[in-house]
């Protein structure tokens, strides 16, 4: 199975799914014009990922912003990570979001509170703001 390598666009973000080391990435700005057509690709590579994963699975999510389509389809995701789970395999999600970005965490705390593998909150100073000051 081959790494998902996706980069990023002003309005999707950079995707890289790598089976080898049970790590998944997605960063940036998530509001495709054609929501199907961007995350129908990531969605079937982690169905595939599902039929012979990694003992620890790994889902790294630092996202600025995204609309309600692609929030549905994150949400797909992360319940997909429920089935790892129900099958005794370890996954977990790193959820980054700015310092600044009170929204941001909260949303990741709706997330947490939906699914049944462990989150980890990692908050971070946008460096553009540590610059200006």
């Amino acid at each position: 199975m081959e790494d998902l390598l996706i980069q990023p666009t002003p309005h999707t973000p950079y995707v890289l799914f790598s089976k080898e080391n049970g790590l998944m990435e997605i960063k940036g700005r998530s509001i495709p014009d054609q929501p199907d057509e961007f995350w129908l690709p990531v969605l079937s590579w982690f169905e595939s990922y599902l039929l012979d994963p990694r003992v620890n699975t790994t889902v790294k999510i630092d996202l600025e912003y995204f609309n309600i389509s692609s929030s549905k389809r994150i949400l797909f995701l992360l319940y997909k990570l429920n089935e790892l789970v129900d099958k005794g395999n370890f996954a977990h999600v790193e959820w980054y979001y700015r310092q600044t970005d009170e929204d941001m965490y909260e949303v990741g705390q709706d997330y947490a509170y939906m699914v049944k593998v462990p989150f980890e909150f990692k908050e971070y100073i946008d460096p553009d703001i540590a610059v200006a000051i």
